[in-house]
């Protein structure tokens, strides 16, 4: 785009936007001043208005001859009167903030499309889309623009031929070379004459944390995270200790937590997710899918189809998390529970008396190594375990074993059940 403008010196230019000051002394480099340049892409959200706020207090601060939105959005998840807020900040800046939407396949639709309206210079490259698509708005939005913005939308050229662009924007090149005060010069070279960019052209982009919660902020990512961290935390309940699934589920499900608390959701079809897993963790304890797998299938469908308010994902993001949840709770997790339980080494009354090994302190509760096999455990409060201690295996409760420390329990407890197996 600029760099076959500039014949590859805008890019070498190209920096971030605080280092460069706005002017410098003769000689600097500086005197022709410097546009800036962010990439707003996804929804608008609330990281995005704040990008998008701080990038024009830069602009203004730093003498900025404008700023320039290169703008892909499907909508924005914010509040009216944070939309509002952001409009009003556009359009009485200081310095000049522009559009453009590009590059070709980008589209600014819904709400987002309203950044346009407001926007000083306003230009579309090709195969690129424009308007409400069909969103309603509030006439206190739809007051904020100082052009047309379409109902449904439009393309660049009829764009053009309505009135609503005001520079030709096939690429961001052209765009910026023709705002206001920007400056260039001929360079000849060899027998060929092209325009090399005088005025600095500087690009900026979300910080990576910023950008990595503007990413689970949308509706696909997060809906996958939190499905993902609820079927972790049920795994976890079904093995011993809290181990990598238990911390990567946590992750996923603060972050899942996070994306649907930034998107407008339904409340009900959270708690139908929530009661999916629920009933699927009542059959996974069995080891074989039954009634219960049958309504958390249900409930997380019903949940995934209702999950959003006035947002859609994708059929393929739908399909990967409903046949994931299936494949996982009729098929995997089963399985593990089949095979740990059914184990002869591992197995229930019989391992009454088998000696082991403290994996982690159990004061009172902790985690023991039974041939092999981790297990939860609990000890008498009297008798705490330290890690790497012998134990001895005293009872079961579910999926607990009850230990005691190996010293002083000289007791066989597998030879009741030998008697009476062998009729004494």
């Amino acid at each position: 785009m600029l760099g076959a403008l500039a014949g590859g010196q805008v890019s070498a230019r190209a920096q971030s936007i605080e280092p460069i000051p706005a002017q410098g002394p003769e000689g600097s480099g500086t005197e022709a001043g410097f546009v800036d340049v962010i990439e707003v892409t996804g929804l608008v959200d609330p990281i995005v208005v704040e990008f998008i706020e701080t990038s024009i207090a830069q602009a203004e601060k730093n003498g900025a001859l404008a700023l320039v939105l290169q703008l892909d959005s499907p909508g924005a998840t914010v509040p009216e009167h944070e939309l509002l807020d952001l409009l009003g900040r556009i359009r009485t800046a200081s310095v000049p903030v522009d559009v453009w939407i590009g590059p070709s396949g980008s589209a600014a639709t819904g709400r987002a499309a309203l950044l346009a309206s407001a926007a000083s210079e306003f230009a579309m490259a090709p195969g690129t889309r424009y308007g409400l698509d069909g969103e309603q708005v509030s006439d206190a939005l739809a007051s904020t623009s100082v052009r047309t913005v379409p109902a449904g939308t439009i393309g660049a050229a009829e764009a053009d031929d309505l009135g609503i662009t005001t520079l030709p924007g096939p690429t961001l090149g052209d765009l910026v070379v023709g705002l206001p005060g920007f400056q260039s010069r001929e360079v000849i070279q060899g027998d060929q004459t092209r325009r090399e960019p005088v005025t600095q052209v500087r690009f900026g982009k979300l910080s990576l944390v910023a950008s990595l919660m503007h990413t689970v902020a949308s509706p696909a990512v997060a809906y996958l995270l939190f499905a993902i961290g609820l079927g972790l935390f049920v795994f976890e309940l079904f093995t011993a200790g809290v181990g990598v699934a238990g911390a990567v589920g946590a992750g996923a499900f603060v972050l899942g937590c996070y994306g649907l608390a930034a998107l407008p959701n339904h409340w009900y079809a959270i708690a139908l997710l929530f009661a999916a897993f629920v009933a699927f963790a009542v059959d996974v304890q069995t080891g074989v899918p039954r009634f219960w797998t049958g309504v958390g299938v249900l409930f997380f469908t019903l949940g995934s189809l209702l999950l959003y308010d006035g947002l859609s994902m994708s059929w393929l993001t739908v399909a990967v998390g409903i046949v994931g949840v299936l494949l996982t709770f009729l098929s995997g997790m089963p399985a593990m529970v089949r095979t740990r339980f059914s184990t002869p080494t591992i197995g229930r009354d019989w391992m009454i008396g088998e000696l082991g090994r403290a994996v982690t302190d159990v004061n009172p509760d902790g985690v023991v190594q039974i041939r092999e096999a981790m297990w939860r455990a609990t000890t008498n409060r009297a008798t705490p375990i330290e890690q790497l201690d012998r134990v001895r295996v005293v009872g079961i409760d579910g999926l607990v074993l009850e230990v005691e420390p190996e010293e002083g329990g000289a007791r066989d407890y597998r030879e009741p059940k030998n008697r009476k197996m062998s009729g004494d």
